[in-house]
């Protein structure tokens, strides 16, 4: 699949033809994503048991705003809709962030709530901001097995671009109580793995 990888994984000709038509996307650590025809994308994973994982997820989250329709699945790959626009963290490079950006941020953490996330957080790459400053999250990993309170990496990906304070602004207008309880955890989390 790529060079860098030394596993080799049996797609059934359905998926074989749907990769035919496909265009390369990306990679990471869990598979190779391909887009489609009519908007949507193929991800084929290099575990089953990640798949699994990740398509149980995407059902649990299938009537969120949030999170991109499924249209099929296989052990080893996901069909859903493409996440259009750009990711959260090259845009906040290009343009920083602003209070819409900031309240769709606080309103995705209240969705996890909502669908009883144990894992309350998400890197900035893994969201997409579309034009009228929606987000889609495009590769939800551990939310219902690792208990994470508040959205630590996603803090950290703000802090790393500069913009964390400002983001926090806007939390703290909107719900005090959420955010000492970010600012709080984040601080001790600085405080421990900074030296």
């Amino acid at each position: 699949m790529n060079e860098k990888s030394d596993y080799y994984i049996q797609l059934n000709s359905k998926v074989e033809k749907m990769l035919r038509t496909s265009e390369f996307l990306g990679s990471g650590h869990n598979g190779i994503v391909y887009s489609l025809p009519n908007q949507r994308v193929i991800k084929i994973f290099k575990n089953k048991r990640i798949c699994s994982k990740e398509y149980d997820i995407f059902m649990k989250t299938r009537r969120s705003k949030f999170f991109p329709k499924v249209y099929e699945h296989g052990d080893y790959y996901i069909v859903r809709d493409y996440a259009s626009g750009e990711r959260l963290d090259k845009y906040i490079k290009k343009h920083g962030i602003n209070k819409e950006i900031s309240h769709n941020i606080i309103r995705l953490i209240e969705e996890f709530k909502k669908l009883n996330f144990k894992r309350l957080d998400i890197r900035c790459k893994d969201l997409y901001l579309k034009e009228d400053f929606s987000i889609t999250v495009i590769d939800p990993k551990n939310n219902y097995s690792k208990k994470v309170i508040y959205p630590r990496h996603l803090m950290k990906g703000l802090n790393n671009l500069g913009v964390l304070d400002e983001f926090l602004s806007t939390v703290s207008d909107e719900n005090s109580k959420i955010y000492e309880l970010w600012n709080f955890n984040f601080k001790q989390y600085l405080e421990k793995n900074i030296k």
